[in-house]
């Protein structure tokens, strides 16, 4: 008794019976073979820098709030009733930090995307 073969794999990538091509794979300015004019270049690395300090401030404003509220929390007094309970300095580090990592988050996003606009009118423009 002779096993039946295998089926060959096939990769489907339109439609069958379409004729339009396949879309092309992106590749970014950075990444392509041949050379970029030198406007080009220098946009990249403004937008580099530009996602750099944005991701900098947002990741050192979390590091500094973050690191600080523990400390905040132990010498504020409890409205006289000695230091402040353990269980509220975790709630506060577990719960209400996120909302804050949200407004954080958000206004990465968006200085990311205006960063990514302008420089796409840029090389679109040059």
């Amino acid at each position: 008794m002779a096993a039946e073969p295998v089926p060959r794999r096939e990769v489907v990538t339109r439609t069958p019976g379409t004729t339009t091509a396949a879309p092309r794979a992106y590749r970014p300015v950075a990444e392509r073979p041949e050379p970029l004019p030198p406007a080009v270049r220098t946009e990249v690395r403004r937008l580099i820098r530009a996602q750099l300090r944005a991701g900098l401030a947002v990741g050192g404003t979390l590091a500094v709030l973050v690191a600080t509220l523990p400390l905040l929390l132990r010498t504020l007094p409890g409205s006289g009733l000695g230091p402040v309970p353990p269980l509220v300095v975790w709630a506060v580090l577990g719960i209400a930090v996120y909302p804050l990592f949200l407004v954080l988050a958000g206004w990465y996003v968006r200085r990311a995307e205006r960063n990514e606009r302008e420089y796409t009118r840029a090389v679109e423009g040059s």
